[in-house]
Parts: C-alpha cells; structure tokens; sequence
C-alpha cells in the first residue's frame, strides 16, 4: 500500500477518485486532488478539505498549466480523469477526445518532465471492442465500438510509448463495471447499479436495455482502490509498462442484479422487493457480455479482491440507503 507518500489523484473528486484521495488520506499521505468538477462532486471531496494532508487544485487536464502545477513534487500519479460512458461519446465524440486523449497527453508530459517515475491510469475493459472471447484477457482485444473505446485504447498506446522513450514507468487498469459509494444515480450517463438502485428506493421500475441477459463484471470500488496502490507500488519490473484487467471475475446479467438489489434494498423496506424491471431497446455500441481474466494482476501485481458482486451490493445498498433517503 502507499503510505507516507506524495500523491496526485486526478478526477479526484469523482466517483472512483474519491474512493482513493479517502484511502490515501487514512495511510497518512499527502494528497493532490486535480478535478474541474465536469463529472466530479464538491461533495465528494467536502470531508477532506479540512484535513491538512489534503490540497484540491481546481482545473482541467486540457490545460497544460494546470497539469504541471498539480504534478509538483509527487511520487506517484493515479489518473483517473476522464469523461466516461459509451452514450456520452457518441453524442459528443469531440469532447470526449479532447479530454481523454487531449487531457491524458498533458499528464503523461507533466510527469515526465517533473521527473516522476510511477503512472498509474484509468483504463477500460471498452477496448476489448468486438473481441468474442470469454474472459477477456489483456493481449487479446478487437475493433472498438464506441469514440469512448477509441479514447481508451489511445491513452494505452500512448502510455507504452513515453514509456519506452522516456522511462516512465506506466500501468493502466481496465476498469471492468466499478460500483460502491459515491456512483452517481443522477443524469443521463449514470451506471447501472447506481440507477436501479435510485429507482428501486423510489420503488420504481428500473429499466433495462435488452432482454436482462447482458452481462458484466461488477466490481467493487474497494478492490479498485486497492490495485491501484499495488500498481503505483509493485518493484517487479515485469509488472509495469503493461495493462491489467480490473475486476472479480464472475460476471452478473441484468436481470440478476435486478433481483440482488431488490433483495437486499427490502432489507430496509420490504414493498421494495414486489417492484419488477421494465425493458427497453437495446443501446448503441454496448457490448453484450464482458467478463475478465484476472489471473495476470493476481499473478504479477497481488491483486486479491476482497469483494464479490453480493458482498459489494450489500456495502453499496447500505450507503445508498443512508445517503440517498
């Protein structure tokens, strides 16, 4: 784990970068937060911003400036930045790559020329594209499906050649589903768990897109936290300039979770569990199934997630019911 250490979260104020600034924090490090709070939440961040170990610098990764002043003096950089969902791309493909490869370009030169030997970046399990094979495994990845997927794909391209040209020592996690405490419910591009469970509470029908039989490896943000930290740490030279899947391993269709989340939220209110999904047209650029490998980052990394899909959905219920009522 990282202790003692200076770190930048970029994204840090968002769903997963929050996450990680709180973990941080608690392993008594000093903590940079870079975040324009495009995606991000000022509340997210509000229990740190009194803690003296914490710093939030407000600004954009499309801003050269604002890279450089963030990267002063750190050891490690985990960029999470991005703007995420598959939607959102092909509605705005120009803003997505402005972003994700406009703002991930900035990071990877303000940390090289600060020097800084360890960066640990967002990646995604998009890139896997049309690939059929199940699991997924890192070297094996088809045609992307969405601008979003490009993006993604583009930030692994880069990061493989500033490390081969200028030693930088990079490793990209391709986040699977990540849920917990924090996911947004709200808006047009919320995910999945985060959304049922709002409508579920409201005792609503959740919607679902297709018939419920797509399925995705859920993991929980805690096992995401804590890759992150043995990316930004690991010594094995094998183990870094490379990519890694980021999930449990078990993949979960729609029409599951639905029931998992109506069990668990009649816990708290029991007229919950008679509330049954309804089902739309299926969206544009979705992958039908997805389930990874995570053999290579238990192998070269330690990875050992602790959470399974049941066990995360009951952490994540339980904040959703305290937070959201």
């Amino acid at each position: 784990m990282i202790v003692k250490s200076k770190v930048l979260v970029t994204g840090g104020a968002g769903f997963i970068g929050s996450n990680l600034v709180e973990a941080l924090l608690k392993q008594e490090n000093e903590v940079v937060c870079l975040d324009n709070f495009a995606t991000g939440k000022r509340e997210n961040i509000a229990p740190f911003l009194s803690n003296p170990s914490f710093r939030l610098i407000e600004g954009d990764i499309r801003e050269p400036e604002a890279c450089k002043e963030a990267v002063k003096g750190m050891k490690y950089v985990l960029h999470q930045a991005a703007l995420g969902s598959v939607p959102r791309s092909i509605k705005d493909p120009k803003t997505t790559n402005d972003v994700n490869i406009g703002g991930f370009l900035n990071m990877l030169i303000a940390t090289r020329d600060e020097g800084i030997k360890r960066f640990v970046f967002a990646a995604s399990s998009s890139t896997y594209g049309d690939h059929p094979g199940l699991p997924k495994v890192e070297d094996k990845i088809g045609n992307p499906l969405s601008p979003y997927a490009i993006t993604k794909y583009v930030n692994e391209l880069y990061a493989t050649v500033f490390s081969d040209l200028y030693g930088i020592e990079t490793v990209g996690l391709r986040y699977f589903n990540v849920f917990g405490r924090r996911q947004d419910p709200d808006g047009a591009y919320a995910a999945v768990i985060p959304k049922f469970v709002k409508a579920l509470m409201e005792k609503e029908s959740p919607i679902i897109n297709g018939d419920g039989t797509h399925s995705r490896d859920f993991t929980y943000v805690d096992n995401v936290v804590q890759i992150n930290q043995l990316a930004a740490t690991v010594e094995n030279p094998q183990a870094v300039n490379t990519v890694y899947n980021v999930a449990f391993g078990e993949n979960t269709n729609l029409n599951q979770l639905v029931d998992l989340l109506g069990e668990y939220l009649s816990s708290f209110d029991p007229e919950i569990k008679q509330v049954k999904a309804k089902y739309g047209p299926e969206r544009a650029g979705d992958v039908r199934h997805s389930l990874a490998s995570i053999n290579k980052a238990k192998e070269l990394l330690g990875y050992d997630p602790k959470f399974d899909i049941k066990t995360g959905l009951k952490e994540a219920v339980t904040w959703y019911w305290e937070n959201l009522k």
